[in-house]
């Protein structure tokens, strides 16, 4: 923008069209002004189709440091991409005072205050030392003329609503309680930003353990449709409650395969069993027979399961749903998933993802218990993990664990010590489905010489394919039997060979995503994907209480190798059957307590549409 000596009126309208005045950088604009940005001057703002920029009319007289007599300019912020801005506000006009205006705006003022119209637009930036913490920005723009401010602001809100993939509403589930019963303290931080961007909530504070259950498994289509998401603020556990919700009666897939061999393979002859269309599977052991139900709550009845659905449901919302997604504002004791979908634990990062509408797929495990009624018929019991299932050491740490709510999360710190010292291990027997991939554990080469094997790990560790913004792996569409097993519609798994491995085992895990938090931070596999359709199942054996504390601690270390032992196998597989014998422990599915004697899972790959982009490391 041109001006001539001290002819510049704070209060003109300087908004002009593309026009000659205009440099070759300006030809693309679609607005151009002369406006006031707070604590920065007077600037020429221009929007483009892709976004704002400015530049300052004049250096700013403290933008300026010299050293060893050079000059040098300190960066400031002059661009905002239009992806990047969840909400554009008018300010109703107030007095400035003529202090805090440019120099050259203040001989051009008389009296000390000015009355000015503002507008704000508001974003965020990406965090120097954190890339996937994104910060709270704000840019507020004056001027003198309300019709100025109003133009900028309407041409604005017009680009935002281009933005299709941006939530307009959404359910919100608040657990209380959760983590450090920050749930609520959480919410509150956040929803302005909610407010700001315009979209609609709806919150509910669950006031009973299985209220979120109930609630996503009994909402009708009509409104489950009328919603864009829907908003955990908790942790992994209550996300799972949200989940399974969602899932459980309106998920139409086949059960997971079981090996030949296996006892309920009876009816499915070691194929997927599917459920007759109006067949309705309930848990029906007694609370006594069955100590630890689906979801903890005294008087509640264990879920209705079905692969199919009443008239209202099944038809009118299709599972997988690309335009429905979930979203999770943290607030829990480890909140793995939304480190592993966002990159930080962040509710303000979490928020910001959800209002810009972001996207990314996520894998989900279906876990389903064997159970032999007093009429031995076979009565499956089914519930969907979005990051781990865990056996032995893990369900026994998530039960120790109950006993010491009280102390918050330290009681999982406290727990775990108490169960590592008592060092229990059990006797099971673990199937899982050999797909021709490559060997991932390191016992084959147990027997290589010291300085080989410490140079294979570090090789192991540069050639990790770490999950993040964008993956390659992830965004890979099935084009081979070893993918296309873990789609929705699984061929027959009887063209893949079942491998078995029976023993005492410490622990038992299956980790959907790496589980990173901020006591592991490489989680429990590094190079676990977030949709590539595979489970990472690893055994560890029964050893001395040094080596599994040596096993423990790697997990801790960043670039650790905790699946480098003789006695952990790796073993990556779409999916797994388990069946123990003599004492038997919990299985601990997404913080959860989940008790079966037999059990078999596989993966569904992207089952499930998340707001967020993966982690930017």
């Amino acid at each position: 923008m041109e001006r001539e000596g001290n002819d510049y009126d704070l209060g003109g309208d300087k908004s002009l069209p593309v026009s000659s005045s205009l440099d070759d950088n300006d030809k693309n604009s679609i607005l151009n002004s002369t406006l006031l940005l707070d604590h920065v001057g007077e600037v020429t703002l221009t929007f483009h189709s892709n976004g704002l920029s400015w530049k300052l009319m004049e250096p700013l007289e403290n933008d300026v440091s010299s050293c060893l007599g050079i000059k040098y300019v300190s960066k400031i912020v002059t661009e905002i991409k239009l992806s990047d801005i969840y909400a554009v506000e008018l300010i109703d006009n107030r007095l400035t005072h003529i202090s805090n205006l440019p120099r050259t705006t203040e001989r051009t003022c008389s009296g000390h205050d000015i009355k000015m119209y503002y507008f704000t637009v508001h974003g965020f930036i990406r965090s120097k030392n954190q890339p996937s913490q994104w910060i709270l920005a704000e840019y507020t723009f004056g001027h003198k003329h309300l019709q100025t401010c109003q133009m900028w602001v309407n041409q604005l809100n017009e680009s935002l609503k281009l933005e299709i993939e941006r939530p307009k509403n959404l359910l919100v589930f608040v657990h209380p309680r959760s983590g450090k019963s920050n749930g609520c303290r959480n919410w509150e931080a956040v929803a302005p930003i909610f407010s700001r961007a315009k979209v609609e909530t709806k919150v509910i504070v669950t006031e009973r353990a299985g209220q979120a259950f109930d609630m996503m498994s009994n909402i009708t289509n009509k409104e489950l449709n009328s919603y864009d998401g829907v908003i955990a603020v908790g942790g992994d556990g209550f996300f799972n409650e949200i989940l399974n919700g969602f899932l459980s009666p309106r998920l139409k897939a086949p059960y997971p395969p079981t090996p030949p061999d296996f006892v309920h393979s009876a009816k499915d002859n070691g194929d997927s069993l599917v459920v007759d269309e109006n067949e309705i599977l309930e848990e029906t052991s007694s609370q006594s027979e069955d100590q630890f139900p689906l979801i903890s709550s005294p008087n509640q009845r264990a879920p209705k399961i079905s692969n199919s659905n009443s008239e209202d449901k099944a038809p009118e919302f299709p599972v997988p749903n690309e335009w429905f997604r979930f979203g999770i504002i943290p607030a829990g004791s480890t909140d793995a998933i939304v480190i592993c979908t966002t990159g930080t634990r962040d509710p303000i990062t979490s928020a910001l993802h959800i209002v810009l509408g972001k996207k990314v797929h996520l894998d989900i495990a279906q876990v389903v218990r064997w159970k032999t009624t007093p009429r031995s018929e076979v009565e499956p019991f089914v519930r969907y993990a979005a990051s781990f299932s865990g056996y032995g050491f893990y369900g026994d740490v998530i039960t120790e664990s109950e006993k010491y709510r009280w102390m918050g999360p330290k009681r999982y710190d406290y727990a775990g010590t108490m169960v590592f010292l008592k060092h229990r291990s059990y006797e099971a027997e673990i199937s899982y489905l050999d797909v021709g991939l490559e060997e991932t554990n390191s016992t084959s080469k147990r027997n290589r010489e010291s300085s080989l094997l410490q140079s294979l790990k570090a090789q192991r560790r540069a050639e990790r394919c770490i999950c993040r913004i964008n993956c390659k792996v992830c965004n890979e569409k099935p084009n081979n039997a070893a993918t296309e097993i873990c789609s929705l519609t699984p061929h027959l798994y009887s063209e893949k060979r079942w491998v078995k491995s029976k023993g005492r085992f410490l622990s038992v895990g299956a980790a959907v995503i790496s589980c990173r938090n901020e006591k592991a931070p490489d989680g429990l596999v590094a190079d676990a994907h977030l949709s590539d359709g595979f489970l990472h199942l690893i055994l560890i054996k029964d050893c001395t209480h040094a080596s599994y504390l040596w096993h423990l601690t790697q997990f801790t270390r960043r670039g650790g190798s905790p699946l480098n032992f003789k006695f952990v196998e790796h073993h990556k597989t779409p999916a797994f059957s388990f069946t123990s014998s003599g004492n038997e422990s919990v299985w601990n599915v997404d913080g959860e307590m989940f008790q079966a004697h037999q059990l078999s899972a596989q993966v569904f790959r992207g089952l499930v549409c998340m707001f967020a982009t993966g982690p930017a490391v």
